[in-house]
């Protein structure tokens, strides 16, 4: 089982939709990939559907890069996500990730994401359904509470008791969102209530850890966590997962690697520009060019910008080096 073979502190990238998609991963994996990805969420209705199959498959595509890799999804229909959860296997994934958290309004409204932790027993069995229709090993990701942290007391317990291979814990609640700092003076709490309840399953903190660095400095004063998910702060250093500080070149030769793969993965131009902060950035002339790029409408007219600011006719950059 994947959860047995990685190593403490092992490092995973967060699921986030519009991010965490088959091309991200890949340029993720060039600057030094975590010890496991996990997918974008999948609806599970999405899945059962004739007419929306087509497209989960799609956000299920993996790359070689990619394992191991776990499946996240998501829905309020426990025979959907048996539905989902037997055909995961056969397309490569390392486990099954249910998840319990997520704060979008949508995903909420619908009674999935954050909004399972208003519905425990539908949850229950929604992982119960999951469970018996794989071999690979389930896990959930969630959050502490849908408005107050101490809803975690009776909450995760509630999940613990149905064993789960691994369990994620964003600490915030789902009204909290990432407005305040992520509640690290709960981490010994929700350790003994995993040692307590259910002390096979691995324990991941998500919430605020900013790199690898940080994750090794927490892992110090947790020992007893067994891994490390990090979400935004890949945003900031999408060589996070790695010791290495990154380059104003690194970081232009790894936007570089995102178009061509972004080439083929044909999609809408669009959602490509949300990824620029992450290499446009921190560097003399990075907002000028981050605004330039804006405003583009193809890949080939941010080639051509890029090209411009890479250097002048005497080869020389317009901007100082990156130290």
């Amino acid at each position: 089982m994947i959860w047995e073979e990685l190593k403490k502190p092992f490092l995973i990238l967060a699921p986030m939709e519009g991010v965490t998609d088959i091309v991200f991963r890949q340029v993720v994996a060039k600057a030094g990939r975590p010890d496991l990805f996990f997918t974008e969420f999948t609806n599970v209705s999405s899945y059962a559907s004739e007419k929306g199959r087509p497209n989960a498959l799609e956000r299920l595509k993996i790359a070689p890069t990619d394992k191991p890799i776990i499946a996240q999804i998501w829905g309020k229909e426990p025979e959907h996500f048996a539905e989902t959860t037997r055909a995961l296997e056969s397309l490569g994934f390392s486990g099954v990730d249910l998840n319990f958290g997520c704060p979008d309004k949508n995903v909420n409204k619908a009674g999935g994401g954050a909004a399972m932790i208003k519905t425990p027993d539908l949850a229950v069995a929604c992982f119960k359904k999951a469970k018996e229709n794989t071999t690979l090993p389930v896990s959930i990701k969630t959050r502490l509470g849908w408005k107050d942290p101490d809803e975690y007391k009776e909450w995760l317990p509630t999940l613990l008791q149905e064993r789960p291979a691994a369990l994620t814990v964003h600490l915030r609640t789902k009204k909290e969102m990432s407005k305040v700092p992520a509640h690290y003076e709960l981490i010994p709490e929700i350790i003994k209530l995993r040692d307590q309840i259910s002390p096979e399953t691995k324990l991941i903190i998500n919430g605020d850890i900013k790199d690898k660095n940080h994750a090794e400095e927490l892992h110090q004063k947790y020992p007893e966590v067994d891994g490390f998910m990090i979400g935004r702060g890949v945003f900031q250093n999408p060589y996070c997962f790695t010791n290495h500080t990154p380059t104003r070149e690194d970081l232009m030769q790894l936007l570089n690697l995102h178009l061509e793969l972004w080439e083929k993965h044909p999609g809408k131009y669009e959602p490509l520009k949300h990824f620029f902060k992450i290499y446009i950035n921190n560097f003399p002339g990075a907002a000028d060019l981050r605004a330039k790029l804006m405003e583009t409408h193809s890949i080939k007219e941010a080639r051509e910008i890029l090209k411009a600011y890479s250097g002048t006719s005497n080869g020389n950059s317009p901007y100082p080096e990156s130290r």
